[in-house]
């Protein structure tokens, strides 16, 4: 058996369900461990669940800390943010630990060290799973800094080591409390395990384009980055008659949705806000995730959650908070992206879009107006930022990220 350690939303999930699945295909035993609020959708595609019983209710989860940790925007914020949310990763270490016995190896998200020194202690290898680049690098700033700071190699590589201290600082006081309290002190050699990746049987995997984001040339080459980790849908996903023939009706309308960070106190301002804007533009919108809207206007419809993979290749442009997810799921569906980020890495993605031609600058949700998305609407239609979209699509459909980084995984193993 091969335990994968999750943390995050539901989001965050999704690409250890590709790196499962493929390991699934190359004949192992898979199962994920997370809160139990994901057991169902995990199961969903065929994948084993170890749940973790508590849940944000359970622990008494401060819903303020919550709401802090969506609007964190910038690097103080994010460290006082996950410092603040160490205590609830205590109460939880023992359900983590235990769902590393008797596995044959563990991967872990840089959120779940657990996972790293539960294998030290069982005599089993671990892999480090990332889903996004986070090894120090001369090369470009950390996912927390791009686009806000100016690049150097000093800086550069500090801007990685605030990344990882921030990961670390979540986690490791789990481990401090589980250890003292089952083993009577510290783990072997403790401290963060981010970069011991010595030799080809402890690699790390990390799910990113190349085309986005170049593997750096000064990575330890026990650092793999293959392409992104897209989950392959086992079913046709069906829409509803109402989206099915509002899809038909017109030319392309674009995707409008802010997935888990966004806070229903938002909802009236935020949809008069979006109505007003693809009026300005005269376009046609699809609003996500915002619950059920009523009189809306005939170029506009409020549907439910439904998969990217399926709605993105069928609009004009997506426009989203930010999340690593989708902003990649937009990027392979090769149409241009207006990114909004709320907080952490969304700036980062914001920034790459507009970098990278196939998308708008980027627009802070703070800062978001209906003339801002009008202009930006605008922005995206034009023929090069089209083209672009497409072309990174293309590159980015060259790479399989889930399916060659596990073939690593077995490799290692077998070593």
């Amino acid at each position: 058996m091969i335990t994968i350690l999750c943390s995050g939303s539901r989001g965050d999930f999704q690409p250890y369900i590709a790196l499962a699945m493929e390991l699934k295909k190359l004949g192992k035993d898979v199962r994920i461990t997370g809160m139990r609020e994901f057991e169902s959708f995990v199961r969903g595609y065929g994948i084993d669940f170890y749940p973790i019983q508590a849940d944000f209710k359970s622990l008494n989860v401060d819903e303020k800390m919550l709401q802090e940790a969506s609007q964190a925007d910038n690097p103080l914020k994010m460290l006082l943010t996950f410092n603040k949310m160490k205590k609830y990763g205590i109460l939880i270490a023992n359900e983590y630990y235990a769902s590393c016995e008797n596995n044959e190896l563990i991967i872990y998200h840089p959120g779940c060290t657990m996972g790293y020194f539960a294998a030290e202690k069982l005599g089993i290898p671990s892999v480090l799973a990332s889903p996004f680049p986070m090894h120090k690098t001369k090369e470009r700033l950390s996912v927390i800094s791009y686009g806000k700071s100016k690049s150097s190699p000093m800086r550069n590589l500090m801007s990685y080591s605030m990344l990882q201290g921030m990961l670390w600082l979540a986690s490791k006081d789990a481990v401090v409390g589980y250890w003292k309290k089952e083993f009577g002190g510290l783990p072997k050699n403790f401290g963060k395990p981010y970069e011991r990746h010595t030799d080809k049987k402890h690699p790390a995997v990390v799910s990113c384009s190349n085309f986005v984001f170049k593997r750096p040339s000064d990575w330890n080459e026990n650092v793999h980055q293959k392409g992104y980790w897209f989950v392959d849908e086992i079913v046709d996903y069906t829409p509803s008659k109402e989206l099915a023939d509002f899809l038909d009706s017109g030319e392309k309308p674009v995707y409008i949705g802010f997935g888990s960070v966004f806070r229903a106190e938002l909802k009236e301002s935020m949809t008069k806000l979006i109505v007003d804007a693809l009026a300005k533009a005269g376009k046609r919108g699809i609003i996500c995730g915002m619950g059920k809207i009523e009189n809306l206007p005939k170029n506009v419809i409020a549907i439910d959650s439904i998969p990217h993979s399926w709605l993105f290749e069928r609009v004009a442009a997506v426009c989203h908070h930010g999340g690593a997810g989708t902003t990649s799921a937009g990027f392979k569906a090769g149409v241009p992206s207006i990114i909004t980020p709320f907080s952490n890495d969304q700036f980062a993605w914001a920034h790459r879009a507009y970098d990278l031609g196939v998308g708008s600058k980027p627009i802070p949700i703070k800062e978001l107006t209906s003339d801002k998305l009008a202009e930006a609407l605008s922005y995206v239609e034009q023929g090069k930022i089209v083209a672009n979209a497409k072309t990174l699509a293309k590159n980015i459909a060259t790479e399989n990220g889930a399916r060659d980084c596990a073939k690593i995984i077995v490799d290692s193993l077998k070593r």
